[in-house]
């Protein structure tokens, strides 16, 4: 690694488990030596001239699944396996406004409704935490609760909607294989959680076979 003339190279934090970034933070060689070592995020505070290890205070640890870092040695991206939020503010992630939407832009200000909008591959990991949330607040009339606990419900639900994707391929436009094929992901996805299978589980399943 290089560092900057202060000793110090900025550090992306990313889940490893959904590709999210968490934070971007600073790390020294101290700071780094003890990440390895010890396998979770420590990290250099600018403003309090100190190396700090996440979580201690909150609970809220990183271990460290991988790091890597880029073509100039200048610069680490951390994925972590997060036990809590990321943000001091107790947001998943520290970027959790859009630049040109309505959140205040004070520092420490609270997201705005909506806001950012999701891109598409944030998406498999908002609906998983989606579905987490139905499963542990159990709303009536939830349509996913009911096929949480009929899993051979969801099951079903699964062969149908197979049969209308292969049909759609056939003979419908491109709009409607991708909305069938949404219809066959998320009702997987119920039936994943039914079974306590998480998504980054059959995703790096999937990191197996590309050889």
């Amino acid at each position: 690694m290089r560092f900057d003339e202060r000793g110090l190279a900025p550090c992306v934090i990313q889940d490893s488990r959904t590709g999210e970034v968490l934070t971007l933070a600073y790390v020294n060689e101290e700071a780094l030596r003890l990440t390895l070592e010890t396998g979770e995020m420590h990290l250099y505070s600018r403003s309090r001239d100190e190396i700090w290890h996440k979580g201690a205070t909150s609970g809220h640890f990183q271990r460290v699944t991988q790091l890597r870092y880029d073509c100039d040695g200048d610069a680490v991206v951390a994925l972590v396996e997060p036990a809590g939020p990321a943000c001091h503010t107790g947001q998943r992630s520290c970027f959790y406004r859009d630049l040109e939407g309505s959140a205040s832009s004070e520092v420490d200000a609270p997201p705005a409704a909506g806001e950012p909008v999701p891109v598409p591959f944030e998406a498999l990991a908002g609906l998983e935490r989606t579905l987490l949330a139905r499963q542990r607040e159990s709303p009536a009339g939830s349509y996913t609760v009911e096929l949480l606990e009929d899993p051979s419900l969801a099951g079903s639900k699964i062969r149908e909607e197979a049969r209308e994707v292969a049909k759609a391929v056939s003979s419908e436009s491109e709009e409607r294989v991708a909305e069938e094929a949404a219809d066959v992901i998320y009702h997987l996805a119920v039936l994943l959680l039914s079974r306590g299978v998480s998504m980054a589980a059959v995703l790096q399943i999937l990191n197996g076979r590309r050889k």
